[in-house]
């Protein structure tokens, strides 16, 4: 009976995590967090998305899908849409959120690209504006851990470093009763993560055959610096099939991601800590195995 009440209350403190994750484009989620989604969604945690832009400037790869941004990109936003549908239903996730609505703020491609300059492309969204939408999903949505990009955006793109920048932006409003109460009653959050590429994996990947060098990613983390590492291997196909889902940007058989999706420690995923306090981890590196380290199950 003691044992029947104890796994009980774990399955309720299991419940009860609530996890929210920012990114700029559809396929954004799965490259960097993919694993780490589909970890808590079995656990039984709530897994909110957010995305920030429908990813109208997206190189597409499927050869049968090059006209769709020919004379629309609004119809390569459709399809991304469809993809990304797709792509929560394998990864589990509970909820997905349009920053400030669907269409809002349209992708601002890489860096120097055109689409800069488009005064609706993301980069330029007036950061109280954006914020604001920002903290309505917080409040709404009470997570108790959020994980977004580093302040580089991982890789310079002009869209993830304006995800970091708003998400960390509305963290403080969110807590504040005063900010625009009508957005909801205020929410602080825990625990807050940026997620990380490892200098290890990129180097796993070049001796399976990457053709890069492990100094050629900015900002890719040593060991020491990692505070917490998701073993995702076991989860490996799921990932590769919800990345499977984005048809028009990913090419599985060729290429960067087709030799990453063959390798298990594609799913290991790690993050650095940058708001709130470290839980009990292990290893020689004192790594968290869980972004809830430390926080019991409630909040």
């Amino acid at each position: 009976m003691l044992f029947a009440r104890c796994r009980e209350r774990m399955r309720d403190l299991m419940v009860d995590r609530r996890l929210l994750l920012v990114h700029a484009h559809p396929d954004d989620e799965v490259t960097a967090t993919g694993a780490t989604m589909i970890r808590y969604a079995r656990q039984g945690a709530n897994v909110v998305l957010v995305t920030c832009t429908r990813g109208e400037l997206g190189e597409i790869v499927a050869p049968e899908l090059a006209g769709l941004r020919a004379t629309d990109p609004g119809e390569l936003a459709l399809r991304r849409e469809a993809e990304l549908a797709e792509a929560l239903t394998v990864l589990g996730t509970s909820r997905h959120y349009w920053l400030g609505g669907r269409g809002r703020w349209r992708d601002s491609g890489m860096a120097d690209d055109p689409g800069n300059g488009d005064p609706a492309a993301f980069a330029h969204a007036d950061l109280d504006e954006a914020v604001r939408a920002m903290v309505e999903i917080l409040r709404a949505e009470r997570p108790q851990v959020v994980v977004t990009y580093d302040a580089h955006g991982g890789y310079g793109h002009p869209d993830h470093i304006q995800a970091n920048r708003v998400t960390m932006a509305a963290l403080g409003p969110s807590a504040d009763p005063g900010f625009v109460p009508e957005l909801g009653a205020p929410w602080q959050v825990l625990k807050v993560y940026w997620s990380a590429f490892s200098r290890r994996m990129i180097q796993t990947a070049v001796d399976a055959g990457l053709p890069i060098s492990v100094d050629t990613i900015p900002g890719a983390l040593s060991d020491e610096e990692i505070t917490a590492v998701l073993d995702g291997r076991e989860d490996l196909s799921g990932k590769v099939a919800a990345l499977r889902a984005h048809r028009s940007q990913v090419d599985l058989d060729n290429g960067v991601l087709a030799t990453l999706s063959r390798i298990p420690e594609f799913a290991v995923e790690s993050y650095l800590l940058v708001r709130g306090e470290r839980g009990p981890g292990s290893g020689p590196y004192d790594w968290e195995d869980d972004l809830f380290a430390g926080l019991g199950g409630a909040g």
